[in-house]
C-alpha cells in the first residue's frame, strides 16, 4: 500500500504521466535521513577502495560521509517531500493581468543517468487571474525540482506543473537552458553545446505570448 508521504509527493503531479513523475520505489520515505547517509557513506567507501583509493589518508577518510550528507541533505534534498516548498498563493487584489517573468534563474541538478551535475539557468512566467504568489516561491520551485538525479524534459514540465497548481491558472511557461556534464567532461567531450528545453501552456501556446516571454528572456 503506498505510504502518506508518497502520496504527498505525487500529489503535484495531478497532470503528469507515469514516465513524466520522478520513478521512486513506494518505500522510498521509509528510512530516515541519518540512516540514509550511514547506508550511502558504507557503499561509498566501497567504490572508492574498488578504485585503489587509500581511505586512511586525511584527506580521503571523511569524503565518503562527506558525500553521503551532500546527497541526502543538499543535492538531491528535492526527492524527500518534506521539503517541498509551500508556495502559499494570494489575492491578486491589485489586478494585475500582464506578463510576470522570473529569469536566470540558478539551476543546479545531476543527470540520472551518470550522476554528474546539470548546470544552468531557468526562466519561468505567468500571467495571473485570481491568484499570485511570493517572488522567491518561483525560484524555490526551481530549485526543488532540481535537487534530484533528472532529465532537463522531465524538470522542465515538473516544474510547469507545480507552478500551475501554485497559483491556481493554465498560463505558465518554463524554458531551461543547461550544461551537462555527462556530455562536457565525458562521452563526447563537448563542452560548446548546452541544451534548451521549454513547456508552455494556457496563453503561452498563442504566438503573441509566447513570443514576448522569450523576448524578456532575450531569445528573440
Amino acid at each position: 500500500m503506498e505510504n502518506r508521504e508518497q502520496h504527498d509527493h505525487d500529489s503535484g503531479h495531478d497532470h503528469l504521466s507515469a514516465s513524466q513523475q520522478t520513478p521512486l520505489r513506494p518505500d522510498a520515505f521509509e528510512l530516515p535521513d541519518d540512516e540514509k547517509i550511514r547506508i550511502i557513506e558504507g557503499h561509498f567507501a566501497e567504490i572508492m577502495h574498488t578504485l585503489g583509493l587509500d581511505l586512511n589518508d586525511d584527506s580521503l577518510k571523511g569524503t565518503p560521509h562527506r558525500v553521503a550528507k551532500m546527497y541526502v541533505k543538499e543535492v538531491f534534498s528535492g526527492l524527500n517531500p518534506k521539503n517541498r516548498p509551500h508556495a502559499r498563493s494570494f489575492s491578486n487584489h491589485y489586478q494585475y493581468n500582464q506578463m510576470l517573468v522570473e529569469r536566470n534563474i540558478t539551476l543546479f541538478s545531476y543527470c540520472e543517468h551518470h550522476f554528474v551535475p546539470i548546470v544552468g539557468k531557468a526562466h519561468v512566467a505567468y500571467i495571473p487571474e485570481e491568484h499570485v504568489v511570493g517572488l522567491s516561491k518561483l525560484n524555490r520551485i526551481v530549485q526543488y525540482y532540481a535537487k534530484r538525479p533528472q532529465v532537463q524534459e522531465r524538470l522542465t514540465i515538473q516544474i510547469a506543473n507545480e507552478l500551475k497548481k501554485a497559483l491556481r491558472t493554465e498560463n505558465v511557461a518554463v524554458l531551461i537552458e543547461a550544461d551537462h556534464l555527462c556530455v562536457m567532461s565525458r562521452g563526447v567531450n563537448d563542452v560548446s553545446s548546452n541544451t534548451i528545453t521549454s513547456e508552455y501552456s494556457g496563453l503561452f501556446r498563442e504566438a503573441q505570448y509566447r513570443n514576448e516571454f522569450l523576448h524578456y528572456i532575450g531569445k528573440q
